[in-house]
């Protein structure tokens, strides 16, 4: 390699993980494990409560700014070669430990890593088995060197195309088929490979891996948890206590005249002895709370916080949110309209999964980003601006109730159970059809944002907020540098701006321009858990979405042409079908 492989501290969160592959020129690596990160050279992504619910007391920022900041693995070992074609370790070529070259040829040639992987749904992760593929039910012609070749005849683009050829003699053997669910079974089985955390950490299992392209989307999800920094959490002092926590975590800290002292000196005269004792205090009680910190019980806290809002001051406060009038045309639906000028978001990576998403921290498909466990997580803090609006809570229970609305969430619902069976698991999720509501309302507005605003869709978030006794939507950008703080999406807050803005985008997507079809759809999408959905209405960028584009339903909004008045938006929807 002729540089040092760069990404951005935000992609080791959602792109390039732990255990996740990072590819860099014509060499593939993975992430390691955190047991092998230097947290000494990490800074501090501050935020309490989320490193309280994911039972960890810190949470750092991967390390920046110079050389082999963040350790890696080479994967995959198995190389391929594009002058001889040869397939096989880096050894095999005499290739030094650190270069992939192949020697054996004159002059020598890079090394390219094998498109093709194996991996289970339990996140265990190896080498394409390309010796076994070839020689399944052949058997082997003799007892020398078997040297594998991998041969594009050159007629197509098709892995009919491939064919894997032994010096063995054995017939040349195409990789077609070989994405095929079933298509290892009885050639290899998983060796609960973990090499992320290292050669020592394989586990039992009995599962059949599937073969996957090393660059394809399901070969790493993360699994992420972010919090919005809300008072008193996103104050100036707050924030300078949590990152000075190794000194003060013991109790009797505050007794310390020199510490203290020295921290003063450290906040350079902004804080006085006083105010780092007394939020000192404040955190110790908080964190000696017998409460358990849930992802419900953060966005009912910043729930409260939103409604409560925080006028500006002078203070260094992370957040700014100014109560909104709202407007005549928005009264019968909703009931608060929030403008957020400034908030600070964190993001914690707490695991990944394999070939499916998985979000919940006891799913046993949710693999470990360390092999012992650690006192921290990475995280990446970013800032930001939005618009909050509070959907009336008890108007939007009382539709839930209809029989259009059960229907449709006995669709939804369906559609689940029959997923979770396919997969032999469990069932999954209970269909809220008021989530379902919001979040397809919330894939309209950053439609609209985007026009309005002139964010680009992908850098507009949707944060909801729903359950028996809230029923919200945040829309904001949170980008790591300042250009999520612009002011254009926040002034959509403003009265004249955002009864029109609303207005515009319900009236705009009561009609996709591929209804009939569209809005007539029972079961699209991933599991089928999307119903009137697709990508020319209320489909989102994935960057944008916090259900990866499933449970979605515009029939929900303008109801279906068969009950037009149906849905909880329909008296904005005019140029429904």
């Amino acid at each position: 390699m002729n540089q040092t492989p760069k990404a951005r501290r935000s992609q080791l969160i959602s792109t390039f993980g732990v255990g996740g592959l990072f590819p860099s020129e014509n060499t593939s690596f993975m992430i390691a494990g955190l047991e092998h990160w230097d947290e000494k050279r990490a800074d501090v992504a501050s935020e309490p409560r989320l490193a309280r619910s994911l039972g960890v007391t810190s949470l750092l920022m991967p390390p920046a700014g110079g050389r082999r900041d963040v350790p890696v693995v080479r994967f995959p070992q198995m190389q391929i070669c594009p002058s001889c074609r040869r397939i096989g370790l880096p050894s095999d070529f005499r290739s030094p430990w650190n270069q992939a070259v192949c020697n054996l040829c004159r002059p020598s040639a890079p090394l390219t890593p094998s498109r093709l992987i194996v991996a289970c749904r339990n996140g265990h992760i190896g080498e394409f088995p390309y010796f076994s593929w070839a020689h399944a039910g052949r058997g082997e012609r003799s007892e020398g060197k078997h040297e594998l070749r991998l041969i594009s005849r050159g007629r197509t683009s098709s892995l009919a195309d491939l064919v894997v050829e032994c010096s063995c003699g054995i017939p040349p053997v195409g990789l077609d088929g070989s994405f095929d669910a079933a298509a290892l079974k009885g050639i290899a089985r998983c060796r609960g490979e973990r090499p992320w955390l290292g050669p020592d950490a394989a586990q039992e299992c009995d599962e059949t891996p599937r073969t996957l392209q090393r660059g394809a989307s399901n070969v790493w999800f993360p699994a992420v948890r972010s919090a919005i920094s809300i008072p008193p959490f996103s104050e100036a002092l707050a924030r300078f206590v949590d990152r000075e926590w190794d000194s003060l975590r013991a109790p009797e800290s505050v007794n310390a005249p020199w510490l203290i002292d020295g921290l003063v000196t450290k906040s350079r005269g902004r804080f006085t002895a006083e105010q780092i004792i007394r939020e000192t205090r404040r955190r110790h009680e908080a964190e000696a709370a017998e409460d358990d910190l849930t992802e419900a019980s953060l966005r009912r806290d910043e729930y409260r916080a939103l409604l409560e809002g925080r006028p500006e001051e002078r203070d260094g406060s992370d957040f700014v949110c100014l109560e909104r009038p709202v407007p005549a045309e928005l009264a019968d639906h909703v009931s608060a309209v929030r403008k957020v000028t400034r908030l600070r978001e964190v993001r914690a990576l707490f695991g990944f999964s394999r070939l499916s998403a998985v979000s919940d921290p006891s799913d046993p498909r949710l693999c470990q980003l360390s092999q012992h466990r650690q006192s921290w997580l990475p995280a990446i803090e970013v800032l930001g601006e939005g618009v909050f609006l509070q959907v009336d809570t008890s108007a939007v229970q009382r539709w839930a109730q209809d029989p259009f609305a059960q229907r449709r969430r006995k669709l939804l619902q369906d559609a689940s159970d029959k997923a979770d069976r396919a997969a032999r698991r469990p069932p999954s999720r209970e269909v809220d059809i008021t989530h379902v509501l919001l979040h397809t309302f919330a894939h309209v507005l950053i439609d609209q944002l985007a026009l309005e605003a002139g964010y680009p869709a992908a850098s507009i978030r949707e944060r909801l907020y729903v359950d028996e006794s809230m029923s919200g939507v945040l829309l904001y950008t949170a980008t790591s540098d300042s250009a999520g703080s612009l002011g254009g999406l926040a002034a959509q807050a403003e009265e004249d701006r955002v009864g029109r803005m609303v207005v515009d985008g319900l009236e705009r997507l009561s009609w996709c321009s591929s209804d009939p079809v569209c809005i007539e759809s029972v079961g699209t999408g991933t599991d089928g858990l999307n119903l009137a959905a697709c990508h020319a209405c209320v489909l989102a960028p994935e960057t944008s979405c916090e259900e990866q584009n499933v449970l979605l339903d515009r029939a929900l909004l303008f109801g279906t042409p068969d009950e037009p008045g149906e849905g909880f938006f329909s008296a904005f929807a005019s140029n429904a079908l």
